[in-house]
């Protein structure tokens, strides 16, 4: 029976589970993006954020519990050297999964799923500005009474001087 137990078992006993999830988890360090099945992604996620929250506090204890996990000492001096900086101010979700289609054979979902910090187009795109730059308001129109005003304005105080120098030279 299963009962209480929420984690995708992936059709694999544990040990196989295990080992798929640690170098998929290796992987993900290395590399900073990785394509898989949509479930493995999901199952990846709840595996690595722990993980990396560890890496946030580089200590000794810290770095011989994310060994523990990885089991790969060059995956973990990734993990504490690179990654750990970028991600040190982020609160939580430091990865972002995102779907990419259907596979040819089988038809599994397939999906992306990369650390966050480490997208530039994405970083760039939402680095536009807090509201961003696909934000749209119904009120603001090209042409409104205010900047009509303005350039009316303007337009008379321009030609004012032009008028009147045109009256002076026709007068003379």
């Amino acid at each position: 029976m299963r009962h209480g137990k929420k984690f995708n078992h992936l059709s694999r006993k544990k040990g196989h589970r295990d080992a798929l999830l640690l170098n998929m988890s290796s992987s993900l360090i290395l590399h900073k993006r990785i394509s898989t099945t949509l479930a493995k992604a999901k199952a990846l996620r709840v595996h690595v954020e722990p993980i990396l929250t560890r890496s946030k506090d580089n200590t000794t204890h810290s770095r011989r519990m994310a060994f523990s996990e990885l089991q790969n000492k060059d995956v973990v001096n990734e993990l504490f050297d690179v990654v750990a900086p970028k991600i040190f101010d982020r609160p939580g979700g430091y990865c972002r999964i995102i779907k990419t289609g259907f596979r040819k054979g089988d038809g599994a979902e397939t999906a992306m799923i990369e650390l966050v910090d480490f997208n530039d187009v994405m970083k760039a795109k939402s680095g536009s500005g807090a509201k961003g730059g696909t934000r749209r308001s119904r009120r603001k129109t090209s042409g409104t009474a205010g900047d009509v005003a303005a350039i009316a304005t303007a337009a008379a105080v321009t030609a004012a001087p032009i008028i009147a120098n045109d009256a002076t030279t026709e007068e003379e």
